[in-house]
């Protein structure tokens, strides 16, 4: 299996995929760059107050944080319309990776301090340094995933316009 990240499409089936609609908004080197594309119903799904691309004031800010590339050779324009994918455990991947790995590194660095210590005080020095060393991991273990191009999304083809009834994702 070759670096997905080269590739063009995943090898896989559309069963196994979360896929979304994104915009090619710039093209740099060969690259193209997306971004992802706000539906028309952004900011009354159920999940509108956790999601920074419904909020008006911060949309322009909060998509260009999200730009990313494709491999060059695919063929797009600036303003083309495309489908991508990330695979289905990408989301648990990415999660764990950001949240699971400092929480564990906060209640284990907590349990060490405490059972070494017998107090508070090194409790909570325990669980600031185990937070540190989750901190470090994490970022370790997301340019691992990154490198592989696990958290990654692949170009799957090309869309046309949005439908009129767009729904979050």
């Amino acid at each position: 299996m070759g670096n997905p990240i080269a590739s063009p499409s995943l090898d896989m089936d559309d069963s196994g995929l979360i896929e979304g609609f994104a915009r090619v908004v710039a093209i740099e080197g060969g690259r193209p760059w997306l971004e992802p594309e706000q539906t028309k119903s952004c900011g009354s799904c159920a999940s509108a107050g956790l999601c920074s691309v419904g909020k008006d004031a911060v949309t322009a800010r909060a998509l260009a944080a999200r730009r990313f590339p494709l491999p060059a050779g695919l063929g797009l324009r600036v303003g083309e319309r495309v489908v991508v994918g990330v695979r289905d455990d990408t989301v648990l991947k990415g999660a764990l990776t950001a949240y699971g790995i400092p929480l564990a590194g906060i209640m284990a660095g907590g349990i060490v301090g405490q059972e070494w210590g017998g107090s508070d005080a090194l409790a909570a020095l325990g669980a600031v340094a185990g937070l540190a060393a989750g901190l470090m991991l994490s970022r370790m273990v997301a340019a691992y995933l990154s490198a592989r191009g696990a958290l990654t999304p692949h170009f799957l083809r090309r869309a046309g316009e949005p439908p009129a009834s767009a729904s979050c994702h």
